[in-house]
Order: structure tokens, then sequence, then C-alpha cells
């Protein structure tokens, strides 16, 4: 009867990786469906061997089970593989956007240069500073030059400077 044992343990290294295979492939369930089905194998298995493994192998699952999930969010997207299968964070420059509301308040009234097309949000300068922005009238070029009227939260509302 010890082959069985061995092949409960294998059951158990099967949920493992169909646990991890879970978290990467899409499958709507059906992963985890087998997953468990290898689990409740093991148990069974260990239980008919004895009670005494039985409850062994529910404890082992027990812990199992969470750590298999910690390795698959936590060290498999620092892997070469991982890497190359999740999304990078995009990577902000100094001075690209300002979090702070107060800073963005003192703008009310500031003229800039928009950066980017305003359609209608985009990225203006003022005096050195990035700001994401919002056109009050849709559309506007790159060059234009134009004036904050609104700031809620940390939106911008900018209309066209018709003063320059």
């Amino acid at each position: 009867m010890g082959w069985w044992l061995v092949f409960a343990v294998f059951l158990y290294f099967v949920c493992a990786v169909l646990i991890i295979a879970e978290v990467f492939v899409p499958s709507g369930g059906l992963i985890s469906i087998c997953a468990i089905a290898c689990l409740v194998g093991g148990i069974v298995i260990f239980f008919q061997y004895s009670a005494t493994a039985g409850w062994i192998g529910i404890g082992i699952a027990v812990i199992m089970i969470p750590s298999v999930l910690v390795v698959a969010y936590k060290i498999f997207p620092r892997t070469r593989f991982g890497k190359n299968v999740t999304l990078t964070p995009p990577k902000r420059r100094q001075g690209d956007a300002i979090p702070d509301t107060d800073k963005l308040k003192e703008l009310l009234g500031a003229d800039g240069v928009v950066l980017t097309p305003l359609r209608p949000v985009g990225m203006c300068d003022f005096s050195g500073q990035r700001v994401e922005c919002v056109a009050e009238s849709g559309y506007v070029d790159k060059g234009t030059k134009v004036k904050v009227i609104n700031v809620e939260s940390t939106q911008l509302t900018v209309r066209i400077n018709e003063e320059s």
C-alpha cells in the first residue's frame, strides 16, 4: 500500500501546480475544480491508509494552499518568466504631475502651454511643472497657450488664452 501514499503525495503536487496555473491562466474555474479534485483524491487516499495519515494530509493541505498562493502572487512575478508575462507599472518622470491639491490650487489663473493635444485631457506646462489638464472646450492643439480657470480636487480645467 506504500505506492498509494506516493500517489497521494503526487496528487498534492499536481494540486499545487494547478493552483499556480489558475492564478495565471483564465479558465473560468476549471483548473480550480481539477486542483480540488486532486486535493480531495489525495486526502481520500491518506484516510484509506490510516486516520492519522488522513489528518496529517488535511493539515498539510491547510498549510500548502496558502503557501502556494503566496508563491504564485509574490515570488513568481519576480522570475524571468514572470517578468515576461506580467505588466510593469508606468514609470513617471520627476515633475510629471503635481499630486498635492494645495499646489494645484496655486495654479488657478496661471498661464501655460499645451504639451500634448487636449482631447479633452492632456498635459500642460505651467512654468516647468507638467500637469494633466482638461480642456473646457474639447480639442486643443499642442503648443496652444492656455489659462487655468478651475481647480477641482486634482483636476485642472483650462481655457484657450485669448490674450496671447
